[in-house]
């Protein structure tokens, strides 16, 4: 009798670090949301049904391992009126946080990307060579690559991945390629 088939379905914690330490990760962040929504820390923490003293907690170990303030709180007189929002270092580092969770969620959509974590290249399917040429434009690049069979392979990549593994002419580089795609790895 065959084995039913079974869905998996990738999970991640994501958080940020600065020197080491802890900065932000999904609880921390979604205080931070909603201390922005809200404008008071007192609400935020409510909405969250965490004790209000643990919402100061966490932002205070935020601002020790930045080295700078997060919130920014408004005193109330006997009318109320206080509040809070977040300072500027806060808000970019709320962003840090949501542009790096966006990236996680659309690589999570990828089959190819947890085939790719999960071994499934085979070493037939990467090619050592060197950059001869690249070409940048406005959103991608191509990258012309000289294998050592010797073969001229043309990869079409981001600017952004050719900027962030600082490509340059004349580095050795590994042409992977999967299907009609060719990725670009570099040591």
């Amino acid at each position: 009798m065959p084995t039913p088939s079974r869905t998996y379905e990738p999970r991640y914690k994501p958080w940020i670090e600065h020197q080491g330490q802890a900065i932000l990760g999904e609880g921390r962040a979604r205080l931070l949301r909603e201390i922005q929504e809200l404008q008071s820390i007192r609400k935020a923490a409510d909405k969250l049904s965490i004790p209000y003293r643990s919402a100061w907690e966490h932002i205070r170990k935020i601002e020790v391992a930045v080295g700078a303030p997060v919130v920014k709180t408004y005193r109330g007189g006997a009318q109320g009126g206080g509040g809070a929002e977040l300072t500027e270092e806060g808000a970019r580092i709320l962003h840090e946080f949501e542009r790096y969770e966006r990236y996680l969620e659309g690589l999570s959509a990828d089959e190819e990307f947890w085939e790719a974590l999960h071994l499934k290249i085979s070493t037939m399917n990467k090619l050592k060579g060197e950059v001869k040429r690249l070409e940048k434009g406005d959103i991608a690049a191509s990258v012309r690559i000289e294998v050592e069979t010797p073969t001229v392979i043309t990869a079409l990549i981001t600017k952004n991945a050719v900027d962030e593994l600082d490509l340059k002419i004349g580095d050795e580089i590994e042409a992977v390629i999967k299907s009609t795609e060719v990725m670009v790895a570099k040591k």
